[in-house]
């Protein structure tokens, strides 16, 4: 069995494992990435890739609306073309609730979240196809973002830096001495045995809906409550702005554009395992059919692919929350905020976890993840990962290859970078 040795090892190589990786090497700490596939391939690649403005938060999470707009001009800034600047509408139907409206409109504007009011024919002007019965709209800088190049750029950053990233290495056990974690063992030739153990001052568990599962080989109780949802790409072209419909959130509310498809979506239900759950035909029909109430053209569009994501919530969370699981994809909380634990009080010092929070604040929680770590080690070091551009961010063949070579490839935009996995 070889043995390496590292200061930080990151457990999980999706956006956030990958963005903590890079924020740590970017502090001149030694970080190796491990991940059991390819990157991108847990949450991160299997959403819908929407880069939200904050204001589908603004009135029921004033600090998560604070949050998203920020990171959204940050992660516009710093990712090329990781990102689309599409726009987006929060689009009010005849049968929708007006008080709602008036009270995302006034939110938003209290939370900084830039807002455009338009009537009926504004609303059709900004995008080819809506429904007949839309009254108005609330335009917002929503944009779309590709998981599978924003992981891989992030990853690419990190070896810049110094870092090692490593793929198809799953994690067989956490090393746990007296009390302090001090490292993992891998199988990197995937017989299912530990061929490698890698040596380490601290860990960080970035797996997402899998938190549980990793903790647990440390001996430590992390509490998942993970829900999963459905996307569904069809061919459309020329939608224009991301949709969003103007009423509380539920299933079928989004639609995403792509370059000649759109993504609708999504439900929650909660799932036992996240590697094993049923996947639901009415979830896609239920979609697609709200959707359309937005879009008409989407009922009878050409269906491209299908695939569910896994959501990594934490479980207290979501209970002082108030989510709910009627079992027909109703499990939705208000919003979804970071948790950060320190396990040195559950007998696992030296061991960190990082949960929930969404795609569009990836970096935010590495960055709170990276500074936890950092005093721990005694390291002083800035976060810069806000200002400095991602590789290969003006230059979508180059982090097309990072994708290729990191494995990132993943259903969420696959029809622009390549083909993907799906369900």
């Amino acid at each position: 069995m070889t043995d390496t040795e590292t200061e930080v090892l990151v457990v999980g190589g999706g956006a956030t494992g990958a963005g903590v990786a890079r924020d740590l090497a970017m502090r001149g700490v030694d970080v190796t990435l491990v991940d059991r596939g390819g990157l991108s391939t847990g949450t991160s690649g299997r959403s819908h890739g929407l880069l939200h403005s904050g204001a589908r938060y603004a009135d029921a999470d004033p600090a998560g609306a604070v949050e998203c707009i920020e990171e959204n001009r940050i992660v516009r800034r710093i990712g090329g073309a990781c990102v689309r600047d599409t726009g987006g509408l929060f689009v009010a139907l005849a049968d929708d609730d007006p008080a709602y409206y008036e009270r995302k409109r006034d939110a938003c504007r209290e939370q900084g979240v830039p807002v455009e009011e338009l009537d009926a024919e504004g609303a059709h002007d900004r995008a080819t196809g809506l429904a007949d019965d839309v009254e108005r709209a609330l335009a917002v800088p929503d944009a779309v973002v590709y998981p599978s190049r924003l992981v891989a750029a992030n990853a690419a950053s990190a070896r810049e830096h110094g870092a090692r990233v490593r793929i198809d290495a799953p994690v067989t056990d956490l090393l746990v001495d007296d009390g302090t974690v001090v490292g993992a063992r891998l199988d990197v030739d995937g017989d299912g045995d530990a061929d490698r153990v890698v040596r380490a001052d601290y860990v960080v568990n970035a797996t997402g809906a899998w938190a549980g599962e990793l903790a647990a080989l440390a001996g430590v109780d992390v509490e998942m409550r993970p829900t999963r949802g459905v996307m569904v790409a069809l061919e459309y072209d020329g939608l224009g702005p991301v949709l969003n419909r103007c009423r509380p959130p539920a299933d079928g509310d989004i639609v995403v554009p792509h370059e000649r498809q759109v993504v609708v979506g999504t439900t929650s239900v909660r799932v036992d395992d996240p590697d094993d759950y049923p996947r639901e035909e009415w979830e896609v029909e239920r979609s697609i059919d709200e959707c359309a109430r937005m879009l008409p053209g989407v009922a009878d569009a050409p269906h491209e692919r299908t695939w569910w994501g896994v959501r990594p919530l934490y479980g207290p969370d979501e209970d002082a929350r108030g989510a709910t699981d009627s079992g027909v994809g109703e499990a939705r909380g208000i919003s979804r905020g970071m948790v950060l634990l320190d396990h040195a009080a559950d007998g696992a010092d030296r061991l960190a976890t990082v949960v929930g929070g969404k795609l569009t604040t990836y970096r935010r929680m590495a960055e709170a993840a990276a500074d936890h770590v950092c005093a721990a080690l005694d390291v002083d070091a800035p976060c810069r990962t806000a200002d400095e551009r991602l590789p290969g961010a003006d230059d979508p063949a180059v982090l097309d290859r990072f994708v290729r070579e990191f494995g990132a490839d993943a259903p969420s935009d696959a029809d622009v970078v390549g083909s993907g996995p799906a369900d």
